[in-house]
């Protein structure tokens, strides 16, 4: 069984994504915190930014927070916003764009393991 944890938000370090310019992801809580099922991650979109299309192995679920961006999932094109959730099941093509004037946020959830990330480009 895994013990309470409490993570402060100045605990939280956030890395840039290799696979694009203007994402940051911080990782809240993981299997490295004695999480035993999920991780939990928080990205950040920069105004301009734009993440390439590609698959994840695993599945993701997320939780729009701060301002507006456009989501690719396969063929179709979603406006998001604060409040929004969504679902990208493993191994579908997806991708994001910031055109507006503000930066994004997004909580990321995921199974703990392996999520290999594979660009379509």
């Amino acid at each position: 069984m895994a013990d309470p944890l409490i993570r402060t938000s100045d605990e939280i370090e956030y890395e840039a994504v290799d696979a694009a310019d203007g994402l940051e992801k911080g990782v809240l809580i993981a299997d490295d915190h004695g999480a035993p099922n999920f991780a939990i991650r928080r990205f950040v979109l920069e105004s301009g930014a734009e993440v390439p299309e590609h698959t994840n192995a695993v599945e993701h679920e997320q939780y729009v927070l701060e301002g507006a961006y456009t989501v690719g999932i396969d063929d179709e094109e979603y406006e998001v916003e604060a409040g929004d959730s969504l679902l990208i099941p493993a191994g579908t093509v997806h991708w994001y764009r910031n055109e507006g004037d503000e930066d994004g946020a997004f909580l990321c959830a995921v199974p703990n393991g392996d999520d290999e990330i594979e660009l379509l480009e």
